[in-house]
């Protein structure tokens, strides 16, 4: 059997710091609501940056073409057209190389 590994999709949102928690508020929003629903996806995380400039969202999704297939659904679309109101974004999808964790401690 051949299965694929997921993909990890990592939009990196640019953004006035005054405006981050409103960011941070509208993509939780659209994420609980509408996202985590979708078939294929498996989860998310999101980031906010010290500085107040940077909001990140790092999510796995069973195959690209899952993830292609959210869009379409017209559930996250308003909060998306919001987000690009306030915020630039730059995308990108991964696929996992490597994990690292902390090594086992060793047994007295």
């Amino acid at each position: 059997m051949n299965v694929r590994p997921p993909v990890t999709l990592i939009n990196v949102f640019t953004v006035d710091p005054t405006r981050q928690k409103e960011l941070v508020d509208l993509l939780a929003r659209a994420t609980e609501t509408s996202v985590r629903h979708a078939p294929g996806f498996i989860s998310a995380r999101l980031h906010r940056s010290l500085d107040g400039t940077k909001v990140t969202m790092y999510a796995q999704w069973q195959s690209r073409e899952a993830y292609q297939a959210m869009p379409q659904d017209p559930g996250p679309s308003p909060y998306l057209e919001q987000a690009l109101a306030i915020a630039t974004f730059d995308p990108g999808m991964y696929e996992v190389v490597q994990t690292f964790l902390p090594e086992a401690p060793k047994a007295a």
